[in-house]
C-alpha cells in the first residue's frame, strides 16, 4: 500500500491554497487528514507532547490514518547517536 503524506499540518502559506481561506486553525488537521493518508508530526522535533495531545490528534483523523512522529532533536543532534538510547521513553512517553 502506498501512503501519501505531508510534513506537518499548520503552515500559514498554505492558507487559501491547500486550506480554505476561512478554515479555522483548529480544523487544519481535520482538513488535511482527509486529503492525505499520513502526516509527520513535525513539532515533536522541538518539544514533548503528552498522551492527551496524541489522543486529540488521533480523534480528529480517520481510523486508518497514520502519523509519523519526528524524532526529537535531543536524540538526533548528537555526535554519538548511541547516547540517545533512551530518548523514546522520555520524549515520546504516552504515559505523561
Amino acid at each position: 500500500m502506498i501512503k501519501v503524506g505531508i510534513g506537518g499540518w499548520s503552515y500559514e502559506p498554505w492558507r487559501g491554497t491547500f486550506f480554505p481561506e476561512k478554515l479555522p486553525k483548529s480544523k487544519e488537521l481535520y482538513h488535511a487528514s482527509r486529503r492525505v493518508t499520513t502526516i509527520e508530526i513535525n513539532a515533536t522535533f522541538y518539544k514533548t507532547f503528552t498522551s492527551t495531545n496524541f489522543k486529540r490528534w488521533a480523534d480528529e483523523t480517520p481510523d486508518d490514518f497514520i502519523f509519523s512522529v519526528k524524532a526529537p532533536r535531543s536524540a538526533v543532534n548528537r555526535k554519538v547517536l548511541a547516547e540517545a538510547e533512551d530518548f523514546g521513553a522520555r520524549a515520546l512517553s504516552l504515559n505523561s
